[in-house]
């Protein structure tokens, strides 16, 4: 049966996934390139920016792992883009170029439905105002079969958690403090329903995996 994950979310030791000020010029918030750098140091990370090197291990193994058996994605706009309300450009399509690295259908969660948008190599964003529950159902409907992942920001993913939706999460913890930006722990409180599957450590990040009862 498909299942819904969350994979890599890169979490400060203060429960922060996201700095603040996010904006077109600086995508991960300030100090929010602090919580990925752990990604980038991998052999993984280093094939899909078109760069050679980098480490394997368990690390490696946790980057790598994220795609497999992914039929779908589901994130909230501010992981699209950095505008809020109404779409006002109309160009915009996404951080990643013309050929975005999810190659399959991928729902984004705003209040301003738009048009999908096509993209290279065969990613369809869609723009959907719906319940958690309904967007995971058109998720599943076209993974066909696979599993959905669902990624950030932090607001999304505590409503997944909330309505009991998330199989399996995945929390690479960084060793830092960001002392503000968008935390993932508010309102959630003790993750009723949930309990820790794993917990490894790199000399990066600690890997805790979280899964539903």
């Amino acid at each position: 049966m498909a299942k819904l994950f969350v994979r890599n979310l890169a979490i400060s030791l203060d429960s922060y996934v996201a700095g603040p000020n996010q904006s077109q010029d600086n995508p991960l918030d300030e100090g929010g390139m602090r919580l990925h750098e752990w990604v980038f140091a991998t052999r993984t990370g280093n094939d899909r920016s078109g760069s050679e090197g980098g480490e394997t291990g368990i690390d490696d193994d946790f980057v790598k792992a994220g795609d497999v058996g992914i039929g779908a994605t589901i994130m909230g706009r501010n992981m699209f883009g950095p505008i809020r309300g109404e779409w006002q450009d109309a160009e915009w399509k996404g951080w990643w170029g013309d050929n975005p690295p999810y190659h399959h259908d991928t729902f984004v969660l705003t209040h301003h439905p738009r048009q999908s948008l096509p993209m290279d190599g065969g990613t369809t964003f869609h723009f959907v105002d719906d319940t958690p529950e309904e967007v995971l159902r058109k998720a599943f409907k076209a993974a066909d079969g696979k599993d959905v992942r669902l990624g950030g920001g932090s607001s999304i993913v505590r409503q997944f958690l909330q309505a009991g939706l998330v199989d399996e999460m995945h929390l690479a913890v960084v060793p830092i403090l960001l002392g503000g930006g968008e935390r993932l722990y508010d309102d959630l409180g003790a993750l009723p329903g949930y309990t820790i599957g794993s917990v490894v450590r790199s000399p990066a990040v600690t890997h805790v995996t979280f899964t539903r009862a």
